[in-house]
């Protein structure tokens, strides 16, 4: 995957929608131009909120037909994963620092026909992943401490992207790189510049105020012209 020409793509967190009407929203989400879904799944363990289980996931599942990601803030990712990947969840991704052993659980995700993916939280560093990148199809860099939508982004993970990207292009590697937390029209481009090319966005999608069509849309502007 040549940095030069990466293919951006805008995927909303559904923390902030109305989970009274969370289908709506789902539809709402891609009619209004969205990439793929990104399912926040805390369990108040390894994180200090608690969000949804995968009947839930199911239950949209009939919705929409773009992608769902997973992205598993628990403890036991082993124990979840095939829950989400029966859910209806074409990607999967877990916390570095939630499991104990990665090459297996990331295979495990693989061998149930799901992509498989890894999560790095901002004091984590990208060598804990470097043995496993050839597993993965997505490493997701977090710009916010996990846990609650609306936080302030963290210019610092820039860095991290970029060392990510360099090992990624050095190995001809084809992974996404995807940054969660603190997306707005302020930060996504210089996270694009870094080497992102999937920005998770939760309060500047539902909070725009000209609706998340208009949202997507300019956001998806600013990074490809960054």
């Amino acid at each position: 995957m040549n940095e030069n020409n990466l293919h951006i793509e805008i995927c909303p967190s559904i923390l902030p929608a109305d989970f009274s009407r969370l289908g709506s929203e789902l539809e709402a989400l891609e009619e209004a131009g969205a990439d793929r879904i990104h399912w926040d799944i805390m369990d108040g363990n390894f994180v200090p909120n608690l969000t949804i289980g995968p009947d839930t996931v199911a239950s949209c599942r009939k919705n929409v037909e773009i992608p769902f990601e997973a992205h598993l803030m628990v403890e036991d990712p082993d124990l979840l994963s095939p829950m989400f990947i029966e859910a209806g969840c074409e990607l999967i991704m877990v916390h570095v620092e939630s499991v104990r052993h990665l090459d297996r659980t990331l295979n495990v995700i693989l061998n149930s026909g799901a992509k498989a993916g890894v999560t790095l939280n901002p004091s984590t560093p990208i060598e804990s992943i470097t043995n496993v990148l050839h597993l993965v199809d997505q490493v997701l860099i977090m710009s916010v401490n996990p846990g609650f939508g609306g936080q302030k982004y963290l210019p610092s993970q820039e860095d991290k992207i970029k060392v990510l990207r360099n090992i990624i292009t050095e190995r001809d590697l084809s992974i996404h790189i995807e940054i969660d937390g603190g997306i707005n029209e302020n930060t996504i481009g210089q996270a694009t510049k870094a080497g992102a090319n999937v920005f998770v966005a939760g309060s500047a999608v539902f909070n725009h105020p000209n609706g998340p069509a208009r949202a997507i849309q300019d956001l998806r502007k600013i990074a490809s012209s960054a």
